[in-house]
């Protein structure tokens, strides 16, 4: 077996063991919530780990990870009723400060460049992921708290299904490059082919769905094209990220796919524009 072929073998493996446990975190809500604090932490620690790399730069890992974490862990708590009261946020928005005021001790080279990575990490990481929760918890109007695992897990369906037809569309049909000074490799063909694939398949769960979901057909095409437009999106943002390191991959904690952010990086815009999306759809 050729390096290559044993690269294509450890990606597709690599990749149907990620879908499996994807899927299946989201079946239920206490394993998603798990799941979800789990790649907060392990995104924000990566993450933290690339950019005390930086000259001058140093960003106090544990803390932001368990500060996120714990973000995450809020936001779950609140949307899904467990808590109702704001006071949750109240240990998180004390770790903030202390971050902040921390640096009046620290003597670092730069603590504006710490204070502006640290917050990165919360806001780039933390708080896009912590909105899945928003997305699959929904208050109905008799005061129950109703878990939709369906709407956020089609938005990873909708991204997965864009990368793919992208790859493939591209490789056959690209010509015109999309953003060559961050990411070469794209090409307005893929992206097109991507976003066609997706609303296909936005069709077809509409339609499988019927009536057994607020969502319709032409509500879960325009979520497929909210996903696939802010999802190129955050796939190049972390594209720049990666290039201004001058890296190749955020790690290598999944073998032939890189790290926690080169997976996540296209649900980083994509989620928040999602929930933007759907509370759109409920002023109507």
């Amino acid at each position: 077996m050729t390096e290559k072929q044993s690269n294509l073998v450890t990606r597709t493996i690599t990749g149907v063991l990620f879908v499996a446990i994807m899927v299946c975190g989201f079946l239920r809500p206490e394993a998603m919530i798990f799941l979800f604090a789990l790649i907060t932490g392990m995104a924000i620690w990566e993450y933290c780990g690339l950019v005390n790399d930086i000259e001058g730069v140093s960003v106090n890992r544990f803390i932001s990870t368990v500060a996120g974490v714990y973000f995450f862990i809020a936001v779950a708590a609140w949307r899904s009723g467990i808590v109702t009261n704001f006071v949750i946020f109240v240990p998180y928005l004390l770790t903030v400060i202390y971050l902040f005021a921390s640096e009046l001790y620290l003597k670092n080279e730069n603590p504006v460049h710490d204070w502006a990575y640290t917050m990165l990490s919360q806001m780039f990481i933390a708080l896009p992921l912590s909105m899945i929760n928003i997305l699959a918890f929904d208050v109905q109007s008799d005061g129950f708290v109703h878990y939709d695992m369906m709407i956020p897990l089609m938005l990873f369906v909708f991204l997965w299904v864009n990368d793919l037809g992208a790859y493939c569309s591209g490789s056959l049909f690209g010509r015109h490059k999309l953003f060559s000074r961050i990411s070469p490799g794209k090409t307005w063909e893929g992206s097109i082919g991507g976003g066609i694939l997706v609303l296909i398949v936005a069709v077809v769960v509409g339609y499988l769905l019927g009536d057994g979901h607020t969502l319709s057909i032409p509500m879960w095409m325009g979520l497929g094209l909210v996903v696939v437009v802010f999802g190129t999106l955050g796939d190049l943002v972390e594209s720049l990220f990666k290039r201004t390191l001058g890296i190749k991959d955020s790690g290598n904690i999944l073998p032939g796919h890189g790290g926690i952010l080169d997976r996540f990086d296209s649900s980083l815009m994509a989620i928040p524009a999602a929930v933007v999306y759907i509370y759109t759809l409920q002023l109507f």
